[in-house]
């Protein structure tokens, strides 16, 4: 008896280290370790909603891209066909009726079959005559290169968004904005021609792509406020770059090599969206560009010799002015787009300019290329008709290398 009652404490001393390690193991110090490592790993990986709320704050909105993608998109396939095929049809008969009102239509034929030049790069020649009008085929295809420019910088960052541009930190608010004023800048153009699309039967035509503009402007407003109140509630901060302050801007190379190259460009730009057919003396042979693009022939100055000549016929260039009036005004737009993205944005308190910045040079610098093709194209028909475009060309090519080593390096 004396033994049993001995053994009757260490077996239930035994019981209890049982239940309190199931493994048969005393580990109380190994369990309370091992718990702390499953808390740790816990708090180190991201939970479902933490990884949702990062791509809140990194991509935009899903309907605001589909919207560009819709209104903008359309817009480009229209631009790309100016560009391509200048004078094809391809909405229909309002697109066809359009294209007559601007007179595109002279430059198509597929008379041939495949054979056929079809309106495409191919149907540049290298000689000027009254026949071929190379000066209106310039002025359709370059204001079809500036239109894409314009469309893809609302697209491409939205689309193709970098690893380094974020939502709710506002650095979309200036490509949005942008994009907002340009559409209402095109849909005052075609307002003031709406009774002359009327007049040839392309209103229809002028009312849709007046509709598209500014319902993307609406909403592309709209997301900017909304992104501009994310960004001011953000508290992200990051060390500035060496020698900038807040209020720096971004790039001094790209500061001066914009200011000269699209500033020469925009006050052409200006001149002949504003002024048609006006001789800035200062430039030189604007007179031969004037009369090689015919603005003499549907704008001609008053009191000119071609005012006298041809004042009379100039209404029935009404299309061939909206057209140039058309492609000044893209050119402007993205002589606007690098502005904003040289002069306006800073390098701001975040850091966060640099990042804007290249939002707009990746695109301008693709686009600046386009336009830069296609001046060098009409070289020859040019210089037929004493217009030398080889100092365009040159600083044309110098702003598109510029950008493109800031936006990609």
């Amino acid at each position: 008896q004396i033994k049993q009652t001995a053994k009757m404490p260490v077996r239930r001393r035994k019981n209890a280290a049982a239940a309190a390690a199931p493994d048969g193991t005393d580990n109380s110090g190994t369990r309370s370790s091992a718990n702390d490592d499953k808390h740790a790993k816990a708090a180190k990986k991201p939970t479902r909603q933490t990884a949702e709320e990062f791509r809140g704050m990194h991509l935009a909105p899903l309907p605001l891209v589909m919207m560009v993608l819709l209104c903008s998109g359309a817009l480009w396939v229209l631009s790309f066909r100016d560009v391509m095929a200048t004078g094809r049809s391809i909405a229909g008969g309002m697109d066809d009726a359009m294209l007559h009102f601007t007179k595109s239509v002279d430059f198509y034929d597929d008379s041939k079959g495949w054979k056929s030049k079809q309106g495409g790069l191919s149907a540049v020649e290298a000689v000027t005559t009254d026949e071929n009008n190379m000066g209106g085929l310039f002025v359709r295809k370059v204001g079809g290169a500036a239109a894409l420019a314009f469309h893809t910088q609302k697209i491409a960052p939205l689309v193709f968004q970098p690893t380094n541009a974020h939502w709710s930190l506002g650095h979309f608010t200036p490509v949005l904005a942008m994009g907002a004023v340009g559409n209402v800048a095109v849909v005052a153009l075609y307002a003031l021609y709406l009774e002359d699309l009327k007049g040839a039967d392309a209103g229809e035509m002028g009312l849709l792509i007046c509709v598209l503009l500014l319902v993307e402007a609406l909403v592309m407003l709209g997301y900017a406020l909304t992104s501009r109140r994310l960004a001011k509630q953000s508290k992200v901060s990051r060390p500035l770059p060496e020698g900038k302050t807040p209020s720096s801007i971004v790039s001094k190379i790209v500061f001066r090599t914009v200011g000269i190259v699209s500033g020469f460009m925009g006050l052409i730009a200006a001149r002949d969206l504003l002024f048609p057919g006006h001789i800035i003396s200062i430039i030189p042979r604007d007179d031969i560009y004037l009369e090689w693009t015919g603005a003499l022939i549907h704008s001609p100055p008053s009191g000119s010799v071609e005012s006298d000549e041809q004042g009379l016929e100039a209404p029935l260039f009404i299309g061939d002015k909206f057209a140039s009036q058309l492609m000044a005004l893209y050119v402007l737009l993205t002589c606007a787009c690098k502005f904003v993205s040289a002069f306006l944005i800073r390098v701001g308190k975040d850091g966060s300019g640099e990042a804007k910045s290249k939002l707009f040079w990746r695109v301008q610098a693709v686009g600046d290329g386009l336009i830069t093709f296609m001046f060098r194209l009409f070289v020859g028909a040019a210089t037929s008709a004493s217009l030398d475009l080889r100092w365009h060309l040159m600083m044309l090519g110098y702003e598109t290398f510029i950008l493109f080593i800031y936006a990609f390096y």
